[in-house]
């Protein structure tokens, strides 16, 4: 079973979970850069959480499907459409074989997940199927797809299968020949309510936020950032208000983590993300909440950020709710496809 690569789209890339345990070697963990989305994106097509996604970015990808297929789209929404009707999103959807998915301009976010039951199949490196196309590490040939590519795809689990088979004789119950057909649930909207426009990000101090003047530390909360054009997926490099140190300091570089807000000599923070270093050597002021993690995946260069201080409790108080809420939704999602 395979999808056909017809226009890759800006930036289309085979993403899990990510490489985990290699970072004292340094491996780059290189996963999704909105782990929400990915999640129930697999969730939504009856996969395990952790198996390979395709992530755009800012435009989709146009995809033939080759077989029978299970999908569901989250994330940014990206256009997408099959013979010109739009494609709900947040929901799975049943494609026949031969049906063409094609992905547009970006309307909302920033990146999108499609997940397919069975999950996208390549080669793991180093335990995760995810790409780092610095290193020409993991995904489909270390690199982002291409047109003309094939991707190939494991076998849906038997939930999924029975599941499919239902979709597939109802499609054959309908009059016309239509290609797709999708249920009529799906995630809850205040569930969704996560992703906003121009939000404010909860971070938590970092190791070095004292050694920071007052002013300094007055506007990392008090001044909007914005996201500047040299950001990617190893980091976002903001433009705003200056930070400064109260006096120059040398540090030995030490472990970061997605969501490290680090601020170079010239005084202006970068937030480290999914293809992150394993090391850094700036001063580190903050650090992003974990469940706002995806909330700076959806967000587009010249939009601002603005942050507002979260203990640490606090922020992983919010996890822990936040993983008790994936539980609640797996099981709905498990609930539903067997009715």
């Amino acid at each position: 079973m395979s999808i056909r690569v017809i226009k890759p789209g800006l930036l289309t890339l085979i993403q899990d979970q990510g490489r985990f345990g290699f970072r004292k070697y340094g491996v780059v963990t290189s996963e999704a850069m909105d782990p929400m989305a990915l999640r129930i994106a697999n969730m939504l097509v009856g996969n395990a959480e952790q198996l390979a996604t395709l992530e755009m970015t800012l435009t989709g990808a146009e995809l033939a499907f080759e077989h029978d297929s299970l999908i569901a789209i989250t994330g940014a929404d990206l256009s997408f459409t099959i013979n010109g009707e739009r494609l709900p999103m947040w929901r799975p959807i049943f494609v026949r074989s031969g049906t063409v998915v094609k992905g547009g301009g970006c309307r909302t976010g920033c990146r999108a997940y499609l997940a397919i039951a069975g999950g996208i199949e390549v080669e793991q490196v180093l335990g995760s199927r995810s790409t780092y196309a610095r290193a020409g590490m993991g995904g489909y040939q270390g690199r982002s797809l291409q047109a003309g590519d094939y991707i190939s795809v494991g076998e849906p689990a038997n939930v999924t299968r029975a599941f499919l088979e239902k979709w597939d004789n109802r499609l054959a119950k309908q009059t016309s020949l239509r290609s797709w057909t999708s249920v009529d649930w799906s995630v809850s909207a205040d569930c969704l309510a996560t992703y906003r426009r121009n939000p404010q990000v909860r971070i938590s101090r970092g190791t070095h936020f004292s050694l920071f003047t007052s002013e300094s530390q007055q506007n990392l909360f008090q001044s909007p950032y914005k996201i500047t054009p040299q950001s990617d997926r190893m980091g976002y490099r903001l433009q705003g208000a200056m930070l400064d140190l109260v006096e120059p300091i040398e540090l030995l570089s030490e472990a970061v983590a997605f969501g490290t807000i680090q601020v170079p000599a010239e005084g202006y923070p970068i937030i480290l993300l999914a293809d992150r270093q394993t090391t850094g050597g700036y001063p580190r002021i903050g650090q992003v909440a974990t469940v706002d993690l995806p909330i700076l995946a959806q967000m587009k260069p010249g939009e601002e950020i603005m942050f507002t201080e979260i203990e640490r409790d606090e922020s992983e108080k919010l996890l822990m709710e936040r993983e008790q809420f994936f539980i609640e939704l797996q099981q709905g999602i498990l609930l539903q496809m067997m009715r």
